[in-house]
């Protein structure tokens, strides 16, 4: 069985292993200081699915409104499944989680990017009913002086 709850900080050295599992270097001490703040927010709620007692999946999500829609939009900003929980249904039910936060709030829809190089990742989205429909430009401000 899989349960979702919400994330706390006390949950950092999860959320720090689990998005190192996409790449990203998160330490516990910065998972902790991320989780606080965004718990915070109101608007950036963060979901860990457990099974067995070890946490196997992270979702990270924010509501915002922008100007170019007539609803507020939920923006799935990191899901991870732990390897060894992949095709369990483990990100089926986080992304449900999503949507149901996405529809308590009146959001026009969830989005998400995801990574070019991330193929079983789309082939994932697409299977439960998520379309491409942009591509994603970024620029690194890092190590650039301010005008």
């Amino acid at each position: 069985m899989i349960d979702i709850r919400a994330c706390t900080p006390d949950d950092a050295i999860a959320v720090s292993t689990l998005l190192g599992e996409l790449g990203y270097t998160v330490s516990i001490r910065q998972a902790t200081q991320h989780l606080r703040e965004l718990g915070k927010t109101g608007a950036d709620p963060i979901f860990l699915a457990v099974a067995d007692g070890q946490v196997v999946g992270l979702l990270a999500a924010h509501l915002c409104r922008m100007l170019q829609y007539a609803s507020p939009v939920v923006r799935v900003t990191a899901l991870v499944i732990d390897r060894r929980a992949r095709r369990r249904g483990v990100g089926k039910r986080l992304m449900e989680r999503a949507e149901q936060i996405g529809s308590a709030a009146g959001c026009e829809f969830v989005e998400l990017t995801s990574a070019m190089d991330r193929a079983e990742a789309h082939a994932f989205y697409h299977s439960i009913g998520y379309e491409p429909n942009s591509l994603r430009f970024r620029k690194s401000l890092v190590g650039q002086c301010p005008p």
